[in-house]
């Protein structure tokens, strides 16, 4: 680029104005402790929602219990549980009701799936 062009202001990603707003009246060093900040935020999000996940997922001899009753544990089984992201839980859905779910994040929201009863016998 020759000294003189001035590069053309870069447009905003799809972000509410309250978040694109303020940013664009903040100089470039307050802007790129921003990133940085954005960037680690993302990461501690990213490890909370992991251990979110294995404190939620069923242990092994769940799945296990699951293979002995002919119940599928695999994804691709179930019509809109994803491959990638997915795993099995129990869910109390009133007292002494316990259900197996596939669970999963669809960008802010979670998603769930029936899978059966935790015992035969509900």
């Amino acid at each position: 680029m020759d000294r003189d062009e001035v590069r053309a202001k870069p447009n905003a990603p799809d972000l509410p104005a309250y978040v694109v707003d303020p940013l664009e009246k903040q100089s470039p060093e307050r802007l790129e402790m921003v990133a940085a900040y954005a960037v680690e935020l993302a990461t501690w999000k990213r490890e909370q929602r992991e251990k979110e996940r294995d404190e939620e997922e069923v242990d092994p001899e769940s799945l296990e219990e699951l293979h002995e009753r002919d119940i599928s544990t695999d994804p691709d089984d179930y019509k809109d549980v994803p491959t990638s992201g997915s795993y099995i839980t129990i869910k109390e859905t009133k007292p002494g009701y316990h259900y197996y779910y596939w669970q999963w994040r669809d960008g802010n929201t979670w998603k769930n799936e029936y899978i059966a009863p935790v015992s035969k016998g509900e």
